[in-house]
């Protein structure tokens, strides 16, 4: 067994720097690391700094070259996710055999949990498109099309990795003026179409306005060339939720369908003929019924 050796920080910023990478009930927003492979296409180059771009603020783009292969060795990617504490990576590099890949993954505990080759044609620019672009930070909103994004689990675990890749910071409520791009993803014989609009609206003459898409770039063909999924176990482990946070259940309450709030409330038995009730003068016995009734109790007592 190797022992590790703990490094005790010297500095008041090292200790900082070390609680801030310390895990939290709550985790930070995820950074994405964006790198260039050893050899590399200009299209890939600019691929890169457009994903780049929509990921910013919560993204860091490395300058120098990296000469890593991904689903050969992983080491340097866990490294430098370590180092940067980035949980989600986009590796690109070009060659004869695998032209214009993009290989895009996630983190779990600074180790790769998924990762994905894809093969990006046909592929425009954000430059390419002559029109307003969002703003830096924007949250997108995500569309999945196709029916087979539930088909098989390799596709599932790709619509989880784009959501968890693109979805952006955790926010609780949102406004209906701060939905201002629509990334989509759909699914059509074997192939990925993914595209990028700016979310116009417009006036409609009734309350709610008129929905239009503009594409705004960029967009790709994706084709898987190679996967790598997480173990059972190792996923299990990675959606745990800290108890802490995790919503207590409150008995004898429910939701219907409409999200209507029901309560059960549980009370002893009791017995009907002996409630005090109001008493009204149309259940009161008239003077006929009482001489009816004091006639029959004579009657039984003879």
């Amino acid at each position: 067994m190797v022992m590790q050796r703990v490094v005790k920080p010297k500095t008041q910023q090292g200790r900082r720097a070390l609680e801030l990478r310390e895990p939290k009930i709550v985790e930070n927003n995820k950074k994405t690391m964006v790198m260039r492979g050893g050899k590399t296409s200009e299209s890939i180059n600019n691929a890169l700094k457009d994903l780049y771009s929509l990921k910013k603020p919560e993204a860091v783009m490395l300058s120098k070259k990296n000469d890593a292969r991904p689903f050969e060795d992983e080491t340097h990617l866990e490294k430098m996710s370590k180092k940067l504490d980035a949980s989600l990576f986009l590796y690109g590099s070009h060659t004869k055999k695998r032209p214009n890949n993009l290989v895009i993954g996630r983190m779990f505990n600074h180790q790769v949990l998924d990762m994905f080759e894809l093969g990006a044609d046909n592929y425009q620019s954000l430059a390419s498109f002559a029109n307003s672009k969002t703003s830096m930070g924007s949250k997108p909103c995500l569309i999945f099309n196709g029916a087979d994004w539930d088909s098989t689990a390799e596709y599932q675990r790709l619509k989880n990795l784009f959501v968890d890749f693109f979805r952006g910071p955790a926010i609780e409520k949102i406004r209906l003026m701060g939905l201002e791009q629509a990334l989509t993803f759909t699914l059509s014989e074997g192939k990925i179409y993914a595209r990028n609009y700016k979310i116009l609206l417009k006036k409609s003459g009734l309350r709610t306005p008129r929905v239009e898409l503009e594409e705004i770039g960029p967009s790709f063909d994706f084709v898987i060339r190679r996967h790598k999924l997480a173990s059972d176990h190792m996923y299990k482990d990675a959606l745990k939720i800290p108890r802490t946070i995790k919503p207590k259940k409150k008995k004898n309450i429910s939701h219907d369908v409409f999200g209507s709030k029901l309560g059960r409330v549980h009370m002893q038995k009791q017995d009907v003929k002996k409630m005090q009730i109001r008493k009204m003068k149309g259940l009161k016995a008239t003077r006929e019924e009482k001489k009816a009734k004091l006639k029959a109790l004579k009657a039984a007592g003879e």
